[in-house]
């Protein structure tokens, strides 16, 4: 008969063994890289652009918008999966689909929010 605590002695291996593989691999790196530094490898640059100015940019809240819609659409797309395994399922069928046209309203109520709010124009 096995201990309870004998699965977490299995656990506590396997998480040494790969703390083990992964250091290894980075000490490895770092032993076997070449390590020449030099001006131009040490500044910063952002696509191939010596900097130029201060540090600061300017970046629009319009994405940071459209990421949160994405967002809001992809969850979306997290419930109707299931939601279509379950309404094939003798006696969910009604239910199912209520709750789902209610998650549906909320969806629409935000598109239509953020249509009204011209978060929509692409410009």
């Amino acid at each position: 008969m096995h201990n309870y605590f004998d699965t977490y002695v299995v656990l506590a291996v396997l998480l040494l063994l790969g703390a083990a593989i992964v250091g290894g691999a980075l000490a490895a790196n770092r032993l076997l890289r070449p390590h020449r530094p030099t001006v131009e490898k040490l500044t910063t640059y952002e696509c191939g652009v010596d900097p130029v100015g201060e540090g600061w940019a300017h970046s629009y809240v319009r994405y940071y918008v459209f990421a949160y819609l994405y967002v809001v659409f992809a969850v979306d797309a997290v419930f109707l999966f299931p939601w279509a395994t379950v309404f094939s399922a003798p006696g969910y069928g009604a239910t199912t689909l209520g709750e789902m046209f209610v998650f549906l309203a909320f969806l629409a109520a935000g598109l239509a929010y953020a249509g009204k709010k011209g978060v929509l124009s692409w410009v």
